[in-house]
């Protein structure tokens, strides 16, 4: 029996991913990808499963999981995967494009879809495009890279060291948001349920002043239900023992005022700025917490807008359209938009997920950099341990049959 010859290919976030995508399963391929002219292949990838979950649910039809009696969307990310990628098998696909198939994924579950990958191998020709090196599989010989939209496949012999920046001082706010309580968040005993489904149990956490957290725990712990309270966004809050800076949940406080003290960062958010909004005028929409820049700024905003390009090494982009950045490039500057007023807290959820190495060490030594030069509290939620990042504490929730539980992890 033949064995079949798969592809691992690390892709830099210059690449045009989706055109290079386009043009493999439309067969206008050459060089070494010339064996895929005339085959049928299927895209696996958190893109083709949002437009799933959107097409079964306008149609209100079951079609990636109809053994379960469910639509894609009530599964969790993990579950997800498994059955689209069971879905796309039974397509019988002469080959399987992976778009950075373990992103968004917990420790356990991407050992677990490691498992079936390599298993698939066996059946079906696989073409995996990641971004991180450390997520090339091990089994796949065939390893190159594409640096850019020329699409060249190159051999990929080694895994360059990632570029480090050197920072300036991180530039002060205009004005200081005002937040007396030394304790920003406190959970006494918060319990939530869906529907009778307990989602958390018990859950004890402060957060204080100037500490760097990070957020883990498997997909469907509930990590979103938490980041949601701490936002003041959900009503499971009310009646429970929460207080978000200094004031009970619920006793007069408005959620204006909240927001106000949050600075906050998610992949979704980027999609909310579709428009030819330049980097300055980026950056400036963080002053008005618009999407887009509608207000004249002030002479000394602009004057700060520049201090923070300047922070970045950035002046050549100013008048560039944001959209056109490279995807770790519009991550800094949405960070950036985020901290621009000094706020007590920042969240940052997922920040890392989808960039190549050389993007992962810009943000995260910028994250690095924020936590020790300033007083902003920070969470960073991912699945993943950065090693540029050293968080005081972890806390860690982990499912239950009541609900997740909370544990807290003191970092050396």
């Amino acid at each position: 029996m033949q064995q079949l010859q798969h592809w691992d290919i690390l892709l830099h976030n210059q690449v045009a991913k989706k055109d290079f995508i386009n043009k493999l399963l439309s067969g206008n391929t050459e060089g070494e990808l010339t064996p895929f002219i005339g085959k049928k292949g299927i895209l696996f990838s958190d893109l083709s499963i949002e437009k799933f979950i959107e097409k079964e649910f306008i149609y209100q039809s079951i079609e990636a999981a109809p053994e379960t009696n469910r639509q894609l969307r009530t599964f969790s990310s993990g579950e997800r995967k498994k059955a689209f990628l069971k879905y796309c098998i039974n397509q019988q696909p002469d080959y399987i494009i992976l778009d950075n198939p373990l992103d968004h994924l917990d420790q356990n579950s991407r050992k677990e879809l490691h498992i079936q990958l390599e298993d698939l191998a066996k059946n079906i020709i696989l073409i995996q495009l990641v971004n991180r090196s450390a997520d090339l599989l091990p089994f796949i010989p065939n390893k190159r890279q594409i640096k850019d939209n020329s699409f060249e496949l190159r051999v990929l012999s080694s895994i360059p060291e990632p570029q480090y920046f050197a920072l300036k001082t991180v530039p002060n706010p205009i004005e200081t948001i005002d937040c007396p309580d030394s304790t920003l968040i406190q959970m006494n005993n918060l319990t939530v349920h869906y529907n009778d489904r307990p989602i958390l149990n018990n859950i004890n956490w402060t957060i204080n002043k100037g500490e760097f957290w990070q957020l883990i725990g498997p997909n469907g712990s509930g990590k979103s239900t938490i980041l949601s309270l701490i936002t003041g966004d959900n009503p499971k809050g009310y009646g429970q023992d929460l207080y978000l800076f200094g004031k009970k949940k619920g006793s007069g406080e408005s959620i204006w005022e909240i927001k106000k003290k949050i600075g906050q960062f998610s992949t979704a958010m980027i999609e909310m700025f579709q428009q030819r909004h330049t980097v300055e005028q980026m950056i400036l929409s963080g002053f008005f917490d618009s999407i887009g820049l509608y207000i004249s700024p002030s002479t000394l905003q602009i004057k700060k807008m520049n201090e923070w390009l300047d922070f970045l090494e950035m002046q050549h982009l100013r008048k560039t359209p944001f959209i056109t950045l490279s995807v770790g490039q519009q991550r800094i500057i949405m960070i950036i938009r985020a901290v621009l007023k000094h706020p007590p807290l920042l969240i940052l959820d997922e920040p890392t997920e989808g960039l190549d190495d050389e993007s992962v060490a810009l943000v995260t030594q910028l994250i690095a950099h924020l936590s020790k030069e300033t007083t902003i509290t920070i969470i960073f939620v991912s699945h993943r341990i950065e090693k540029l990042l050293a968080p005081n504490s972890i806390f860690e929730l982990t499912p239950n049959t009541t609900g997740s539980e909370g544990k807290i992890r003191i970092q050396n």
